[in-house]
């Protein structure tokens, strides 16, 4: 063979592995803009002309992404929080938002980073907050319209048309939604609406035998379960206890009504000469139930005050690992407690 053919050989061995990697870079750059334009341009699915969106305190990106890639309303949800992290240094802002028909899921990923694009938002009130700190969020929000927060209780209750003398209680703990510029007396309003529709409801279809003597005492009552456990399979068997106890006419000696009756006075710690200082809320110097709730129950403590389980227990302490322990005599109610005081010790040692 000539060294010309030799040469010519040579050449031709290497001008197909450039060609073949050419095509292959080619398909990878064409790969990723179809994977670019299906996640970040492609249209945002609309029922309708537009709709809302709404956005939780809380929410992040990586969940509000993963959400709509379990929805398939998205591809390459990767390329998506790449994106995020890249070029969106903002976090997801709480509201509701308006999204129109031809918007791109991009489109929509920078909108929800600004609340001034929000057409509406949010207030939650979490279950067992006060009365007070209902207010106080109200006051702090700077999108709502100050009408009546300002006043005096019983002036603010004559504004409201509420016909209870002492408002706690009386507006439902629950996550509510309101246009920009909303007055404090539309959402006070629909609040105590919301909250006296779930206390009708489950009054009328209460437990027979209740020891309350209107709806206004259960949904004391339900404040007090309210503030006595976080865990919903506790409700009906705290309920349990405090009714028991309030038909063999027993005290219901709980912590949360003697701090509600501490007022400011109350700094964290309730001490014993607390539970011995008399106040209109103290349960353990006063029969009966306190004058007013003492929180704003939910609709599942409201549920479990009308309907107590149907034990024999009328003791419970916390367990010190979550949760309660619950008796039906005060030996047992002591050896718990001392399991409790074991846990404790345990815990700092």
């Amino acid at each position: 063979m000539s060294s010309a053919k030799k040469k010519s050989k040579k050449k031709a061995t290497k001008v197909f592995p450039l060609k073949g990697v050419f095509i292959l870079c080619a398909g990878l750059l064409l790969m990723a803009v179809v994977m670019l334009w299906s996640s970040l341009f492609k249209a945002y699915p609309v029922e309708g002309e537009k709709q809302m969106l709404a956005i939780g305190a809380g929410d992040s990106y990586s969940s509000f992404i993963d959400r709509l890639a379990k929805q398939n309303k998205i591809s390459f949800p990767v390329i998506l929080k790449l994106y995020q992290k890249i070029m969106i240094h903002d976090s997801m802002k709480a509201g509701v938002y308006e999204i129109h028909q031809g918007m791109s899921v991009r489109e929509v990923m920078e909108l929800v980073s600004n609340s001034e694009n929000a057409q509406m938002n949010r207030i939650l009130v979490i279950e067992g907050t006060t009365f007070k700190q209902l207010i106080q969020q109200l006051k702090k929000d700077d999108l709502v319209t100050k009408k009546v927060v300002n006043l005096p209780q019983d002036q603010m209750l004559k504004a409201l048309n509420i016909p209870f003398n002492h408002p706690e209680g009386l507006f439902a703990p629950d996550t509510y939604f309101f246009a920009k510029g909303e007055s404090d007396k539309k959402i006070l309003t629909d609040l105590y609406n919301r909250q006296m529709k779930s206390l009708d409801t489950a009054w009328a279809n209460r437990a027979t035998d209740l020891p309350y003597k209107d709806k206004y005492e259960a949904l004391i009552m339900a404040s007090i379960i309210e503030k006595e456990t976080s865990l919903d399979s506790e409700l009906e068997q705290v309920s349990g206890v405090f009714v028991r106890r309030l038909k063999m006419g027993m005290r219901l000696q709980t912590d949360p009504t003697v701090i509600y009756g501490m007022g400011d006075r109350y700094t964290g710690n309730i001490t014993r000469t607390d539970l011995r200082t008399p106040t209109a809320y103290n349960t353990y110097t006063n029969n009966g139930l306190p004058p007013t709730p003492i929180a704003l129950p939910s609709q599942k403590a409201i549920e479990a005050a009308m309907h107590p389980d149907a034990s024999n227990n009328i003791y419970f302490v916390a367990t010190g690992n979550g949760g309660h322990k619950f008796t039906a005599s005060l030996n047992e109610h002591n050896r718990a407690v001392q399991d409790y005081l074991s846990v404790l010790k345990s815990k700092k040692e």
